[in-house]
């Protein structure tokens, strides 16, 4: 079985920039100035060997809008264990934890992401975060208190695998929250909004409009 490469935190550095998320200057990220460009030069090995979309290079509106509510909700977080499911860049997941989080772990598929939610936790003064692979076809670990879930639904076989986990997640007795900006995977039925923000697209000028949505 081939395992994940190493990705030293250099490689992440060199090829992104230091920037803060319009919604969230709280949180210095590591960033792509184009996410596109990037992932093109990853599938033709200019940069590295192909990998997925280098989806931990960009501040996504789900995610902002996350990092926005914990931010300002603290109570959400403050002195609970937390997990940043698909966490990317782990915005999220440094967000909770500068909103008092006791322990927080990030979940992303990517082992570029995952160096990059390292790189990104220490640049932030914050940690550490235990960074962990897929969780999905495991059973969520019951000592999660709340489970933090931005742009999860962006297709339709990612949802139906990301909802049953959440749903497991939240009779167990975790909150869960999901941040999204109205991606059409995402059902409603059975979420209750809990705040809304105007977020800059990332690949464009326009604004999403992106909801953090709980299960009740």
């Amino acid at each position: 079985m081939a395992t994940d490469p190493v990705v030293p935190a250099s490689f992440i550095r060199a090829h992104t920039r230091p920037g803060r998320p319009s919604l969230v200057p709280e949180v210095g990220l590591l960033l792509a100035d184009d996410v596109v460009a990037l992932w093109e030069a990853l599938e033709a090995g200019q940069v590295d060997p192909g990998s997925d979309p280098p989806f931990w290079a960009a501040a996504w509106p789900g995610g902002q809008a996350l990092a926005r509510y914990v931010l300002d909700h603290p109570d959400v977080v403050a002195g609970r264990t937390v997990l940043d499911l698909g966490a990317g860049s782990g915005l999220v997941a440094v967000a909770a934890l500068l909103a008092g989080a006791r322990e927080v772990v990030a979940s992303e598929v990517d082992p570029y992401g995952r160096a990059a939610i390292d790189a990104n936790a220490e640049d932030n003064g914050v940690g550490p975060v235990t960074v962990r692979g897929d969780l999905l076809d495991e059973e969520p670990d019951p000592g999660v208190d709340v489970v933090l879930a931005g742009d999860v639904c962006y297709d339709r076989t990612m949802t139906e695998r990301v909802l049953p986990y959440l749903g497991k997640a939240w009779l167990g007795g975790a909150t869960v929250f999901l941040g999204d900006p109205g991606r059409p995977y995402l059902p409603k039925e059975g979420l209750v909004g809990v705040a809304e923000y105007d977020v800059p697209d990332t690949e464009g000028p326009l604004t999403r409009r992106t909801t953090v949505w709980r299960l009740p």
